[in-house]
């Protein structure tokens, strides 16, 4: 399927929703790994947009890169509930683990707020975790 099937594909299925830029968004990130500027234009006119509202969304969130990676990723929580749980303590340790293999994002809360340091890789989000729990998990990713 060529980028443009892909993105007709994308594009119909949430044709007529409301609210439909954020799922338009995360499926093309998900299905190309990143959102570049060729696809901020394509959504634009789809939803008849400027492609600065477009590009003001995609460059809000952390969700969205310009560009793919094609290293995995852990993402890091280090908001304020997680600071206060002792997340920043872990973070050179974590960083010496992930080295260039892994991207190491830090991101502002995974919704674990009550049970941090949290962490996510894929759609699993690991909590209470210590340095030993997090440098195994970036090295397993």
């Amino acid at each position: 399927m060529t980028r443009e099937e892909h993105l007709a594909t994308i594009f119909a299925a949430h044709r007529g929703r409301e609210g439909a830029l954020l799922p338009i968004l995360h499926d093309i990130q998900h299905v190309f790994g990143c959102v570049d500027a060729a696809a901020e234009r394509a959504i634009a006119h789809e939803l008849n947009l400027s492609r600065a509202e477009v590009h003001g969304v995609v460059s809000f969130y952390h969700d969205f890169t310009a560009q793919p990676d094609p290293r995995p990723c852990v993402e890091l929580c280090r908001a304020e509930a997680c600071q206060a749980r002792g997340v920043e303590a872990l973070v050179a340790a974590a960083e010496g683990a992930a080295g260039t293999r892994i991207n190491l994002k830090t991101v502002y809360c995974l919704g674990l707020c009550s049970v941090g340091p949290a962490a996510r890789r894929g759609d699993t989000v690991h909590a209470r975790l210590d340095e030993a729990a997090l440098v195994k998990l970036v090295r397993s990713a």
